[in-house]
């Protein structure tokens, strides 16, 4: 039996949270998660990155979809912003697989959540070229989103740019950088980090690489097998202002070599 995390709740406002959560496909016989839960409270003008690690098929991409509204867990309650949460919550999720139409324009795409909810032409257009700007696309807004005509990268510069504009204050990231060439992958890191220090989102990311999660995170959950809890909270205690030369320290090393550890504990 794993020994779950016990979150406690502070004066900070609650932003995500996952109570009681159970998720089975056979009526009960096995699970998937188990009583799971998960509390992330707000850091008002700063934003955080919160991590999530486990083993393959713990369900960390069910907890995604779970807060994304994808998906219903099969008892347990989510809640966004201390409220129950509803279709009417609209969170931007960043998948693996490019996830841009690529029958429409990186400014049709930036602007479409945005579409859904009503907002007009003339100020969905305004507020989509700012977010354009933000995450380095200016002058590709009229381009199709499709490969090749945008790379990898800049295609999911297109999904976190319409990710933000749809909630600004929380993004969902599923291996966004899984299919990207090492080279292009770090370079998507540091994006990451300058769009965060302008916008300062909630960010939520699952990721299979432990150095990524080093470098990223704020605050690492480890999930454990299935039926999956999360068995450890790893705060992060690196300066606030990620640089490439953080990864040289010993610090750094540190918790890249104690996290592979613990994901090596997991029976394959």
């Amino acid at each position: 039996m794993n020994n779950a995390v016990n979150f406690t709740n502070t004066e900070l406002p609650d932003i995500l949270e996952i109570r009681n959560a159970n998720q089975t496909y056979d009526n009960g016989k096995s699970f998937i998660l188990k009583d799971f839960n998960l509390l992330i409270e707000d850091q008002p003008d700063q934003g955080q990155f919160i991590v999530l690690l486990g083993p393959s098929g713990c369900g960390k991409s069910t907890v995604l979809r779970y807060l994304a509204g994808l998906q219903q867990p099969t008892s347990g309650e989510i809640f966004i912003k201390e409220k129950k949460r509803t279709n009417d919550d609209r969170i931007g999720m960043v998948f693996q697989q490019y996830s841009s139409f690529p029958w429409m324009t990186v400014l049709e795409n930036v602007e479409l959540g945005l579409k859904y909810k009503g907002v007009d032409s003339k100020e969905r257009k305004e507020k989509a070229m700012e977010m354009i700007k933000i995450v380095g696309l200016e002058g590709h807004h009229k381009k199709f989103a499709q490969y090749p005509t945008l790379s990898g990268g800049q295609l999911q510069r297109v999904a976190i740019a319409r990710s933000l504009l749809v909630n600004p204050e929380i993004v969902l990231m599923d291996e966004p950088f899984g299919a990207l060439d090492t080279n292009t992958r770090l370079k998507m890191q540091d994006f990451l980090i300058s769009v965060w220090e302008q916008v300062h989102p909630t960010i939520v990311l699952v990721t299979h690489d432990i150095s990524e999660a080093v470098y990223l995170g704020d605050d690492v959950y480890i999930l454990s097998t299935a039926p999956s809890s999360i068995i450890e909270h790893v705060k992060i205690d690196l300066p606030f202002k990620r640089t490439k030369e953080i990864k040289r320290s010993q610090k750094f090393t540190d918790y890249v070599f104690y996290l592979e550890d613990r994901m090596m504990s997991f029976e394959v």
